[in-house]
């Protein structure tokens, strides 16, 4: 009985050795998945929330590689450096490789010399990595200077040379063999990056560069961006931004005009939500952004009710501050105000010279009717029957002084010349409180 237990002991051990091979290769296939993540369209804020999200489940599902899949025609380089530093974070645990499906240009050129290897699809191009603000306009000579650098510095620690990345982003680098003179900025073919090692390969499809890269037989997985991170990176786009914040300005100004609650405030709420749900998303804002808006709203509407100004101003500062701190840049957020408040000062403008009449809130803080003759209004009594009446000056008319009528003292003024005190005047104009008299020698109707 022992020697058979002995037997078994030693067949299941046997068995448990034999199968360790067996259940390696399991562990490692189960392991051995990728994720394919895209970069499209304009590099800027929201994109960082999408990828942050992509890279962190990509460690936390074990994945062995990244592909990232570019076509972009660029974007903005605070985005662009946000981005960069989280590739090299995750890089630091999970290989990333970057697939030029097209363009990787500008911003997208000084991402991809982020990957750990690049490869290039046969129309795929590299470059033109020029440093430019949303205005569309080149950028200043400190920020060309630093933008310059930091794409060499992209490419020294991926291992390339650092001139083609420098001819990328400076117009003044030169490059005869590319035909590349001053004021031109390089951008390389699919064959021409292969060739000075700027990319790996050139594959004609994500699977041939599956194949090519050793991973034909992994799992793939393809992350998207959500709806809420479709929102986020649509609103935070730095040209989107001031339109939005114009659009909430005059949507609420305009229905501080309406009776009711109607289009216009509906428009103004949608876009301050959108604003605000937007760069909460893109994790560029918090909610002590929201908080900091819901007091400055509190203090404006109490400024309807308290006197003195002072819940108005600090009300709108409080706003304005919250609006700034949800952005990335506060130099940038500062112009995107600046911009609205312009716009809706102007709109303003026009509504008030085209439909001031027809105001409903307004109309009650602000007096938009005019107290002329014409209409009916004088500031005082206007004493037209005193028109053609004759009387004496009291006093030395220099040119004003007074008259005596009907035992009555009149304040006067004369035409413009002197007229001693004694004399016979005759009034001649009533308007309001002024009453004007010329000199005459008729006796008239005169009573002291």
């Amino acid at each position: 009985m022992p020697k058979m237990i002995g037997r078994l002991l030693l067949i299941i051990l046997f068995v448990s050795v034999a199968a360790l091979p067996f259940a390696e290769t399991e562990t490692r296939a189960s392991a051995n998945k990728i994720y394919r993540v895209p970069m499209i369209d304009t590099i800027e804020k929201g994109l960082h929330a999408f990828l942050k999200r992509s890279f962190d489940e990509a460690e936390n599902a074990g994945a062995e590689v990244i592909f990232l899949e570019i076509n972009t025609p660029g974007g903005f380089i605070d985005a662009a450096s946000d981005i960069a530093k989280l590739m090299d974070e995750t890089s630091q645990k999970i290989k990333i490789i970057a697939y030029i499906n097209d363009d990787a240009l500008s911003a997208g050129a000084f991402l991809a010399l982020h990957a750990d290897k690049i490869y290039m699809s046969p129309r795929g191009r590299i470059g033109a990595a020029a440093a430019i603000v949303s205005s569309g306009n080149a950028a200043a000579e400190k920020a060309t200077s630093a933008w310059i650098a930091a794409m060499k510095n992209a490419a020294e620690s991926s291992g390339r040379k650092i001139i083609y990345a420098e001819a990328m982003a400076n117009g003044e680098t030169e490059l005869p063999e590319y035909g590349l003179g001053k004021g031109e900025l390089l951008t390389l073919t699919a064959s021409e990056a292969l060739k000075v090692r700027y990319s790996d390969g050139t594959v004609t499809s994500f699977k041939e560069l599956l194949k090519e890269t050793g991973y034909e037989n992994a799992e793939v997985v393809s992350t998207t961006e959500t709806i809420s991170e479709s929102i986020a990176r649509f609103v935070t786009h730095p040209i989107v931004v001031p339109i939005l914040l114009s659009v909430a300005g005059l949507g609420l100004v305009l229905e501080l005009y309406s009776p009711g609650f109607g289009v216009p405030g509906s428009m103004g709420v949608t876009a301050l939500v959108l604003f605000f749900y937007g760069h909460l998303v893109a994790g560029l804002a918090g909610y002590e952004t929201i908080i900091l808006f819901g007091i400055g709203v509190v203090l404006i509407i109490a400024e309807f009710f308290l006197p003195g100004g002072i819940a108005g101003v600090i009300g709108s500062l409080a706003i304005f501050g919250s609006i700034i701190m949800a952005g990335g840049n506060p130099m940038y957020m500062a112009i995107s105000v600046l911009i609205a408040v312009a716009i809706v000062i102007i709109g303003m403008v026009i509504i008030m010279k085209f439909f001031g009449k027809k105001l409903h809130l307004l109309n009650k803080v602000v007096l938009m009717d005019t107290t002329d003759t014409e209409s009916g209004y004088v500031s005082n009594v206007n004493r037209v029957e005193l028109l053609g009446r004759m009387a004496k000056t009291s006093t030395p008319l220099r040119p004003s002084g007074a008259i005596e009528l009907d035992k009555e003292r009149i304040d006067v003024v004369s035409e413009g010349s002197y007229i001693d005190k004694g004399k016979s005047v005759m009034i001649v104009k009533v308007e309001g409180s002024r009453i004007v008299v010329r000199e005459t020698e008729e006796k008239g109707e005169i009573e002291s």
